[in-house]
């Protein structure tokens, strides 16, 4: 919904065309372009050698603003005045060389405000805002005779902002890289990462040099990257609605250490696949959004990430009901131990039972054949067995095989009663790669099928569009035992633009951190399909292990959610609510600490606090024990949570 519209033109009798409301199929990326009334230009408009307008979010929390002259195009935004990103330049070169941008004749601009709410399926909030203030600036570059403009939008959350491309429909126009840069006030750091490495602190001209074994080397860093000014306050530049386009990366600037700058994929960031240098779009055509998530702090940052959602197309599935976020365990690749999984989920309140690599053969050979599991397993048994356990199946899936048997496959797994599928070494990077990825993620979902996708992909909020995409990887997992320092970073990062598949190993003797801490994990990281046990056996916690109920009760999907405190890379304390129930969890790097966070989350009246606390520490972080004790507290209340080294605290309120 629209309202408060104004436009302008700086040619007397020119239309401005409004903004791409993006429809049609996921595989072209077409969109539909509208046109509102011009007015006629002013003196004041026409005579000046440039131009800019401002946008403020609803609340008046960011001020962002476009400049127009000679030289190109920038973007600027304020915090309560502050800046967080200063002039930065914009631009599209395309594969003539030509870049969109410095040059260009302007010929209208149009504001207008952004209405209304909407509702996941699933998320950390059940109900989103979509108020904005939104600008959009017309330009023509004359050179190439291609009409273009610039969208800038202003939330309380952040900012975004994107391109269209506006020829006549059906035009093609092929793009060679993306020049829209993030210029920062001096003595700001990046958290930065390549592939599924560590975050590293850096400054934004030193991001550190890397490569992926085939197009896209040099200083270059997967997105999300947050950022900590040198005031304190924080940003998360990361992008939403990525369809029929590269994936974005951000790279340091020669001879510019405070600016980083947009870098479009040209060959899969695993490595693989052919280079795509350029590639080609039908006009008219929006760009994904460049969005920068905006938080006065570090714990700020972590509750504005839902920005990255909202930013992307609605769904295209026509039916949604049946998707049912949950926890899941996998199982070893016998008949007997995928029943005792299933036995195990069904005691344990898990949702679901996954069968990983290796249920159908080698996974890696080119004659693999996803439709027939290997003799030891009788999957029909196993899924027969689980729904009458109310326990769904999941199926690991190779690229290899789906390459060549997507359009087999998705109709048996339903024929079967599969739940949904975890979908393996993925390619992701070029146009062609993320085009076969979302038309694969869609036409799972058509056949009502779950989607988790492993190895080195990255959030765009596309779990709006296709809401069976439940989650991605896409970080260093958990199931390389990290340190407790790259636990506590990951809020701040990876987590904050979207679902995260980390792999929680409870009870593990490889774990570097406490057992508290691999509970705290299901509250403080957000994935709506969250795997439980890694590593584990259900004889594994056959008896002992009370401090299980946290598992047992704590879901995967969220009504509210607040992040109480934190610093990156030192802790973090989230809380979140399902129906009347409040869980947190706190966790801290390899010091120990004390943090104390008020309770004003919850309502009034008497709650009982349900605490699963490190006990004395042991002579590694995994050998520290977890003590559970239960108090009454009300809301307003001051919590003191003692986390031993690489520890944390689960907390799980009920209304008493």
């Amino acid at each position: 919904m629209r309202a408060d519209s104004d436009t302008g033109s700086t040619m007397p009798g020119v239309g401005l065309t409004r903004r791409a409301l993006l429809a049609g199929a996921i595989a072209t990326g077409a969109g539909a372009a509208g046109i509102a009334t011009a007015r006629t230009a002013t003196a004041e408009e026409t005579d000046p050698p440039g131009r800019s307008w401002s946008v403020i979010s609803p609340g008046g929390r960011l001020h962002a603003r476009l400049a127009w002259g000679p030289a190109g195009l920038t973007w600027a935004v304020n915090l309560h005045r502050r800046p967080v990103l200063l002039p930065s330049t914009l631009g599209l070169r395309l594969d003539s060389g030509a870049v969109l941008g410095p040059g260009a004749t302007l010929t209208g601009f149009r504001r207008d405000r952004i209405h209304g709410h909407w509702t996941p399926a699933y998320g950390r909030r059940e109900r989103l805002t979509e108020e904005c203030a939104e600008l959009q600036v017309d330009l023509v570059d004359p050179a190439t005779n291609t009409a273009f403009s610039v969208i800038l939008r202003a939330y309380d959350d952040g900012v975004a902002l994107r391109y269209l491309l506006r020829n006549a429909p059906g035009d093609a126009v092929t793009i060679a890289a993306e020049q829209t840069r993030f210029r920062f006030p001096t003595g700001a750091v990046l958290w930065a990462s390549r592939d599924e490495s560590d975050y590293s602190a850096v400054s934004p001209g030193a991001i550190p040099v890397s490569s992926n074994g085939a197009g896209d080397n040099g200083s270059l860093a997967d997105i999300p990257v947050t950022v900590r000014l040198a005031d304190g306050g924080t940003a998360c530049i990361a992008e939403s609605a990525r369809e029929h386009y590269p994936r974005l990366l951000l790279a340091s600037v020669p001879d510019d250490a405070d600016t980083v700058v947009s870098y479009l994929a040209t060959s899969a960031q695993r490595g693989g696949g052919p280079i795509q240098s350029s590639f080609s779009v039908a006009t008219p055509f929006a760009t994904p959004w460049r969005t920068l998530i905006v938080g006065g702090s570090a714990a700020d940052l972590v509750d504005r990430g839902d920005l990255v959602t909202t930013l992307a197309r609605p769904s295209v599935l026509a039916d949604t009901s049946w998707i049912k976020p949950g926890k899941a365990f996998r199982c070893n690749l016998t008949t007997a131990e995928g029943l005792a999984g299933v036995d195990f989920a069904a005691a344990r309140g898990l949702q679901y039972v996954e069968f990983d690599a290796g249920w159908y053969g080698p996974e890696n050979s080119p004659s693999s054949d996803a439709t027939k599991p290997i003799p030891a397993l009788d999957l029909g048994q196993i899924i027969e067995y689980g729904r009458s356990h109310g326990i769904g199946v999941i199926l690991y899936v190779n690229r290899i095989a789906a390459e060549r048997q997507l359009d087999q496959i998705a109709p048996l797994y339903q024929q079967w009663g599969v739940a949904g599928v975890k979908f393996g070494f993925l390619l992701e990077g070029t146009q062609e790669q993320n085009d076969w990825i979302l038309n694969s993620i869609r036409t799972f979902g058509e056949h009502k099928l779950l989607v988790n996708t492993h190895d080195d992909l990255r959030p765009a909020g596309l779990e709006r569009t296709l809401p069976n995409y439940i989650t991605m990887e896409g970080v260093r997992g958990n199931e390389h035992f990290p340190t407790a320092t790259h636990n506590v970073t990951l809020p701040f990062t990876r987590n904050v633009a979207g679902p995260m598949d980390y792999t929680i190993c409870y009870a593990q003797s490889r774990d570097q951190t406490t057992n508290a801490h691999q509970l705290a994990m299901a509250a403080v990281y957000y994935s709506a399909l969250e795997w439980i046990y890694w590593y584990a056996k259900p004889s594994q916690f056959a008896t002992g292990y009370p401090e299980l109920s946290w598992f047992d009760a704590v879901p995967t999907t969220w009504q509210e959610s607040r992040a109480l405190s934190g610093e990156i890379g030192e802790h973090v304390v989230v809380a979140r609510r399902n129906g009347g129930t409040w869980f947190l969890g706190a966790m801290t790097n390899e010091q120990a600490r004390t943090i104390e966070v008020g309770t004003d989350f919850l309502e009034h009246g008497e709650w009982q606090a349900h605490v699963y606390a490190d006990g004395a520490p042991g002579s590694a972080p995994h050998g520290t024990p977890v003590v559970l004790s239960e108090r009454t507290v009300r809301a307003g209340d001051t919590l003191r949570l003692d986390l031993a080294p690489s520890g944390g605290q689960a907390i799980r309120f009920e209304r008493r």
